[in-house]
């Protein structure tokens, strides 16, 4: 072993070996203002959800109304998580709520509304797998996959309730 060999301040010549410090953006990762851009995009979009659900379950009987009320309570649920991630990276949490919503609330036939809001859920399930392989802090992560399975079940759950009108929610 020469000296040189032991010198701690020689600097790596393989890019490998500096991958550490190479950008998450760089890696193919999600950077910090794209993430948080979704972030907020998807607290929008839960909160007008949560809402449409909240309003709309006066109006539904039976199984429709317990689904409008499992929507209306993970709708909190995700909202608290996302808003959290938002602000540990952060960011602030945005307070406006998602043009869907008024899309929703005009309609007013309860089934017919309710396959509005399952094309605005498979609109988040396809944006939560765009971006998950593209996620690299663990609980952000974790978080993201586990709230990517609640909406999938509830789209799921949805087509049982709705027959054929949760199959044009699959459509939008």
């Amino acid at each position: 072993m020469t000296a040189r060999d032991d010198d701690a301040s020689i600097e790596p010549s393989s890019p490998a070996c500096a991958m550490h410090e190479a950008d998450d953006a760089y890696m193919g990762y999600a950077a910090k203002a794209e993430l948080l851009a979704f972030l907020n995009a998807m607290l929008e979009a839960e909160r007008a959800g949560g809402r449409v659900a909240r309003r709309s379950v006066g109006a539904a009987d039976g199984a429709m109304a317990g689904l409008l009320r499992t929507i209306e309570k993970n709708a909190a649920r995700w909202c608290a998580m996302l808003t959290h991630h938002i602000t540990a990276l952060g960011g602030t949490p945005s307070l406006a709520v998602c043009a869907f919503h008024d899309e929703a609330m005009a309609i007013k036939d309860v089934d017919e509304r309710a396959v509005v809001l399952m094309r605005e859920y498979g609109w988040i399930v396809r944006k939560l797998d765009e971006i998950l392989p593209r996620v690299r802090a663990d609980r952000l992560h974790a978080g993201l996959r586990e709230m990517r399975g609640a909406h999938g079940a509830i789209v799921a759950r949805a087509g049982e309730v709705l027959g054929r009108g949760a199959a044009r929610a699959d459509q939008g």
